[in-house]
């Protein structure tokens, strides 16, 4: 086996390990995904009892599974959940029958139009039970009595998530929130673990201006569980991102906050636009992930949301085909590098105040000029100053002058930095 040295293979190598694990919006198997991603980032786990009211819901009950499975009348397993976790309905009751292949069917769910793959189905709030299996196998079923078996309990327990904070400088909070609730689904969502995971390691290298909140919890259950338990302090969340579907080979999606133009969907257009990458911008919806909670009127957080190939727009969305070999080092690789890139963007996105405003200062003596001889940018620098000094005006931020300029927003931080140094503008 090569040995493993990019970033992206090492967060390839993590959606290998997490995937078998049978993961659910509560149980066992989110606990044993969590304490894998606290090896890499240490993580606060919050055990929230079922029957807690969060908002308008109620935290249910704890499902754990250990196994199921349908055999013949010779004890052959045809289903099998120890071959994959996604052959269980998701939440399904306990069960220990015997029935024919007729009345098997309405508890078994295919995909007729991709005969080979099974499907991921759930009955999260609704008592059932149910086996997911290709349609090629359904059809090689001859008709007969079959055993049934569904070895699983739902009692009172717990909800299980968890959050990672990176410290900034500013108690101010940027969250990145990631569902932990699908089985074995490496793109939805096991790729946006990974790459939550790296993109904490990554900012832990530095002290950034925001502090980070990463939030790793069940999808929309979790997500109302994490609101409802922070209701008093969520006014600290300034910005957030949503990471989902990170690691398909299609191009990078931007979903809008539901504002519309927070500053992080400002950062990420800007972002994605003048890095040339092939993208799409799209506008928000109240459908599709943890989005659509951050953004509910009530709270109404610029929390916009990143993937690939969007929310069911590629044809093994939950199915067993979203497998390990979908997904790419590259890609996840890619959408790491922009979350760093916006980040690092939405981080020195400052206002300033020009403590020179009438003319224009001599900058010549300041040695501001002289400090950029010899660059091959010296003139996009000295326009970039420039248009600091035009803007600072305390309502204008630096993603602004780069917007309204044309320049590069690291050529604009860099600027504004060298003015503040020279005392002719201040945050």
């Amino acid at each position: 086996m090569a040995p493993v040295t990019t970033t992206g293979e090492r967060m390839h190598a993590l959606v290998e390990r997490l995937y078998p694990l049978c993961r659910s919006i509560t149980g066992d198997g989110v606990r044993a995904t969590l304490e894998i991603v606290d090896e890499y980032v240490p993580l606060q786990v919050h055990e929230v009892p079922t029957g807690t009211q969060v908002l308008d819901w109620t935290v249910p009950q704890e499902w754990n599974i250990r196994d199921a499975y349908i055999a013949d009348a010779s004890g052959h397993r045809v289903v099998d959940f120890a071959a994959s976790s996604l052959h269980v309905l998701g939440y399904s009751v306990p069960v220990s029958a015997t029935m024919p292949l007729a009345e098997l069917r309405a508890h078994l769910h295919t995909l007729p139009d991709h005969p080979s793959w099974v499907p991921y189905r759930t009955s999260y709030y609704r008592p059932e039970w149910g086996f997911c299996l290709a349609q090629e196998t359904l059809d090689a079923l001859p008709d007969g009595e079959y055993e049934v078996r569904v070895d699983s309990t739902l009692a009172d327990g717990h909800l299980t998530y968890a959050e990672h904070v990176v410290p900034g400088q500013v108690p101010d909070e940027v969250i990145v929130s990631c569902h932990v609730c699908h089985p074995s689904l490496a793109n939805d969502n096991l790729a946006g673990i990974a790459v939550a995971t790296f993109l904490a390691r990554a900012l832990a290298e530095r002290t950034p201006y925001y502090t980070y909140r990463f939030i790793f919890a069940p999808g929309t259950i979790g997500a109302i569980t994490w609101l409802a338990r922070n209701r008093e302090r969520v006014d600290r969340v300034k910005h957030g991102l949503v990471l989902a579907c990170a690691g398909d080979r299609g191009h990078l999606t931007y979903k809008r906050s539901r504002r519309g133009d927070a500053e992080i969907d400002r950062v990420m257009r800007h972002v994605l636009r003048t890095s040339e990458r092939p993208h799409d911008v799209i506008e928000f919806t109240p459908y599709g992930y943890d989005e659509r909670q951050y953004c509910s009127p009530g709270f109404d957080l610029g929390v916009g949301s990143l993937s690939r190939t969007p929310y069911a727009g590629y044809p093994e969305y939950h199915t067993s085909a979203d497998d390990p070999g979908f997904v790419s080092p590259e890609a996840m690789e890619d959408t790491l590098a922009v979350c760093r890139e916006a980040f690092a963007v939405l981080d020195r996105n400052r206002r300033y105040v020009n403590l020179s405003p009438y003319g224009e200062p001599q900058l010549g003596r300041r040695g501001l000029y002289d400090a950029l001889g010899g660059r091959s940018d010296t003139q996009q620098a000295q326009m970039a100053m420039l248009w600091v000094l035009s803007l600072s005006d305390g309502e204008h931020g630096l993603l602004d002058v780069a917007e309204r300029s044309g320049l590069p927003f690291d050529t604009v931080a860099a600027a504004a930095d060298a003015l503040r140094d020279a005392g002719l503008i201040k945050a």
